[in-house]
């Protein structure tokens, strides 16, 4: 029928983005945030809790677990992970900016005593 379902209310007259998903950007992007975890801390990570946004589950289907690998990559295989997927994320786009409610985004936090 042509129709497209979304996630939450869109009132009349708003605008909307479509995205097209790109597997190798979004398991790339997640090696990327990974990366730049790094040089934030004085220590290796000993702990990374990663939440990913449910579309980028969606969205890699099968090759969700490549995801995780290109994290894994970057913290080595004595870190521990763990995480959960959200429903998107809010935060600046740019440092003072205002929030915005992002999605297809993953996030980490990383612990490391020092």
């Amino acid at each position: 029928d042509k129709s497209m379902t979304f996630a939450g209310n869109i009132p009349a007259g708003s605008y909307a983005r479509l995205m097209k998903a790109n597997f190798d950007r979004l398991i790339d992007a997640a090696g990327s945030a990974a990366e730049a975890c790094e040089p934030l801390t004085r220590a290796a990570s000993q702990f990374a809790l990663l939440i990913s946004c449910v579309g980028r589950k969606m969205a890699l289907n099968q090759r969700i677990d490549e995801e995780i690998e290109a994290v894994r990559h970057v913290f080595g295989e004595t870190a521990i992970m763990g995480g959960f997927y959200s429903y998107g994320e809010i935060s600046p786009l740019v440092k003072g900016d205002a929030c915005e409610l992002l999605n297809q985004t993953m996030t980490i936090t990383t612990f490391a005593e020092i």
